[in-house]
């Protein structure tokens, strides 16, 4: 076995011990070529049937297809290449914005590209096109920012791009990790869609499940269930509501979990996850399972009066200013079917923007957010609504876990195949 530890990886293939070898990637690769633009002023350039791709659109994964497309007369203009499915693709310009610096895609179609967007051919003999793209997924962050030239707006060049350095295994090898690698994003890819098609399901149902505005009835319903909806205000269903505890900035850090309006847009459950800590003496401030709240204020218009309910894991979790707490009457209104019907109601949540007021910060008054006529069934086919969509969530939390799982392992796995 070769003794070179330095240039050799800490999980190989077996049958392979030779050490990697240093090169600049212009030692390896046999041509790199970058798009351009047509004329924008001429309609006859766009709207074709050709391929056109802008480094906005490099997705560190297999790009499938473009937003724009051009015609011949386009393509000619501005004396564009067809780049062939295959081939990878890099951002040379904008390296200075996170969001950019490291974009890079392997093309699942052919494609014409813009002046932003840099193809290397590789001597097959030396490299494979998917190692290369697998291996700048994993530097091209640093590389982003250790090599590129510019001041406000960093960038490679051709000559640039031909000095990066990179440490090769010979093909056979690069083929094998590659290849796996290319398993391995396969498989993210379809938990992926599982987890889309999901979400998917779930937001066409909350739609299906609940009257459109001026109806009675839902389009979708469980069997056994005819009655019409009834219509009532919030502040009817209402017994007691107040506001959220006020702390200094300086006294989080130990003590109770609290719950703040920035921590209401991605969960419908307060479920006892950890938010921030800080001493609140008054019971009054602390949720019981079954309450809601909503937040009083929101940074956009689209958060306003977002609502949680609490769980048996969630209660005796405080709640912060800005927030409110109410209680309902939980003999005729559950209180997680209530959270669904006021945060994906489309005629609930248009009121709820509509009454609101737009400052420096989007607020709500209670009058305006118990005001809201929202119609609910009886309690049985509340509870079988809510039962339903709390199996929906936790198959998203299940596939969400799956996703994050394999990312995970894909993130270790470049560290230690890759040198």
């Amino acid at each position: 076995m070769n003794e070179n530890k330095e240039n050799t990886p800490r999980i190989r293939f077996h049958g392979f011990t030779d050490a990697w070898e240093q090169r600049e990637l212009g030692e390896v690769i046999d041509n790199q070529y970058n798009g351009q633009t047509p004329s924008r002023a001429n309609s006859s350039f766009w709207n074709g049937d050709i391929n056109w791709l802008s480094s906005g659109e490099l997705n560190r994964g297999v790009v499938s297809k473009t937003i724009e497309k051009i015609t011949e007369n386009g393509r000619k203009n501005a004396n564009l290449k067809i780049v062939p499915k295959g081939t990878f693709v890099m951002a040379i310009t904008g390296l200075e914005a996170a969001g950019t610096r490291g974009n890079c895609a392997k093309l699942g179609i052919d494609t014409t590209l813009n002046q932003s967007c840099m193809a290397l051919y590789p001597n097959e003999k030396l490299l494979n096109s998917s190692f290369l793209f697998q291996w700048y997924r994993k530097v091209g962050e640093e590389y982003g920012l250790q090599y590129t030239q510019g001041t406000k707006q960093q960038s490679y060049n051709a000559e640039l791009i031909k000095k990066l350095p990179i440490i090769l295994p010979s093909v056979s090898e690069q083929k094998l990790i590659a290849d796996f690698f290319d398993t391995l994003d396969h498989l993210i890819t379809l938990h992926q869609r599982k987890l889309n098609n999901v979400k998917n399901l779930k937001a066409g149902l909350l739609q299906k499940m609940f009257p459109k505005n001026g109806e009675d009835f839902p389009e979708i319903r469980f069997p056994g269930f005819t009655d019409a909806w009834e219509q009532r205000k919030v502040s009817e269903i209402t017994i007691h509501h107040n506001s959220g505890v006020y702390i200094k900035k300086e006294n989080y850090g130990e003590g109770t979990n609290i719950i703040g309006v920035g921590n209401m847009y991605d969960s419908d459950i307060i479920d006892g996850k950890i938010y921030r800590l800080a001493p609140v003496k008054d019971d009054k401030f602390i949720l019981n399972e079954n309450d809601l709240i909503y937040g009083e204020s929101s940074l956009v218009p689209e958060g306003i009066a977002r609502v949680m309910c609490v769980d048996e894991n969630g209660s005796g979790t405080a709640f912060a200013w800005h927030t409110r707490r109410f209680k309902i009457d939980n003999e005729v209104a559950n209180s997680h079917f209530i959270t669904l019907l006021l945060n994906y109601n489309k005629s609930v949540r248009q009121y709820l923007m509509n009454v609101s007021t737009q400052t420096a910060l989007t607020g709500i008054t209670t009058e305006g957010f118990f005001g809201a006529m929202i119609m609910f069934p009886n309690i049985i086919e509340q509870k079988r609504i809510s039962n339903f969509f709390k199996q929906l969530d936790n198959l998203i939390t299940l596939h969400q876990h799956k996703l994050e799982h394999l990312q995970e392992q894909k993130k270790a796995l470049l560290q230690q195949m890759f040198i």
